[in-house]
């Protein structure tokens, strides 16, 4: 473990360096990647120093019993082997981790996508029910929600809402969450009483950046149509919303949710920039988790990932077989619980497969 980790404080001595340079600095893209990469070895060296330290206390405390007459030294000397015995193989556990190759997509920001599925109306308020609930989650983590586009449902919730999220690692918390949720429960639209089961489809992709993604002005047609969403007379008489199409890919993206034509024209290219990043990332997921074998980020956009049945106040997370009975404060945006042991699930995954590099 040492030796890597003075491999790892070579490179971190070599960034803290590059990071200084004139060059670099006027470069934003290298700039922006060395940056990342010094806090994520910036932890590593704080891991690496607590490491020496309880392995020097260990040594320590075996010349002390080794070598000591006195009884009072001995036994002091057993406490600290014991605290440093103890407290070495969680810190191992942790560097390792560490050391993983993280995804660069993890520490972006994202865009968040909320479709209603099957179930008409109560589909649609199932979706207005999700975007409540992330938007609370996001709130709890301090991070900035900006609504992109949406279109209401007849009775109440969304047909589909889009939204910028912009935090610390963003998209690696919140990837979790792309699939299909399922809800079961009697519909605020049902007289009868009986439980329908309803769906709504949550996309998650990172936000790209303009250096990630190089978009041609020619393949992109540009419309521009009033806003229909609320927001004043300004906003439904003027052509402020934006629609593109990227047409070698059939991809679009709009966005009517501010005022100025010029910053809904922003908007709308950050999205079309990150749903063709998305495009090849989706690839690359289901490419690894075939090899893997994991369902917990698979880039299946079609597969059933939770259910929320309200008659039983129960939350069942299929990938990973969790069901928490807790349905009413996780609706109200206390999904963390759930998020930490996707992670485990996926970090538990990335360590077998690098097993014998350690």
């Amino acid at each position: 473990m040492l030796e890597k980790l003075q491999i790892v404080k070579q490179r971190f001595d070599e960034v803290s360096d590059l990071i200084i340079q004139p060059d670099i600095i006027s470069d934003q893209k290298r700039y922006i990647q060395l940056n990342k990469e010094y806090k994520d070895l910036r932890l590593l060296m704080d891991k690496r120093e607590r490491y020496l330290i309880l392995t020097d206390r260990i040594e320590e405390a075996q010349e002390i019993i080794k070598d000591s007459g006195d009884d009072e030294m001995i036994e002091m000397g057993k406490m600290q082997l014991e605290e440093a015995q103890e407290e070495l193989p969680k810190l191992d556990d942790e560097i390792k981790f560490l050391l993983i190759p993280k995804d660069p997509e993890d520490s972006k920001n994202a865009v968040m996508e909320i479709r209603a599925g099957t179930g008409g109306d109560e589909a649609s308020i199932f979706a207005g029910d999700l975007y409540r609930m992330y938007t609370k989650y996001c709130e709890s983590k301090g991070w900035k929600v900006d609504t992109v586009d949406y279109s209401e449902g007849t009775s109440g919730g969304f047909k589909e809402i889009q939204m910028e999220i912009e935090g610390n690692d963003v998209y690696g918390i919140l990837k979790f969450e792309a699939g299909v949720h399922r809800v079961q429960r009697v519909p605020q639209t049902e007289t009868q009483g009986r439980v329908h089961t309803s769906a709504a489809t949550v996309m998650v992709f990172p936000e790209a950046e303009e250096f990630d993604v190089e978009i041609d002005p020619k393949d992109v047609r540009i419309d521009y149509f009033c806003s229909s969403g609320p927001g004043g007379q300004s906003v439904n008489t003027t052509y402020s919303a934006v629609r593109l199409t990227h047409e070698p890919t059939g991809l679009v993206a709009q966005c009517q949710d501010q005022k100025s034509q010029h910053k809904n024209k922003e908007k709308a290219f950050k999205v079309l920039r990150s749903r063709l990043y998305d495009v090849e990332l989706a690839k690359k997921q289901a490419e690894d988790a075939e090899r893997r074998g994991s369902m917990v980020t698979s880039g299946d956009r079609s597969a059933k990932i939770r259910t929320y049945n309200y008659s039983q106040g129960r939350v069942t997370d299929h990938r990973i077989n969790l069901t928490l009975y807790d349905l009413s404060n996780i609706i109200d945006g206390d999904i963390q619980k759930i998020i930490d042991e996707l992670q485990m699930v996926s970090n538990t995954e990335k360590l077998k497969e690098a097993g014998e590099t350690f």
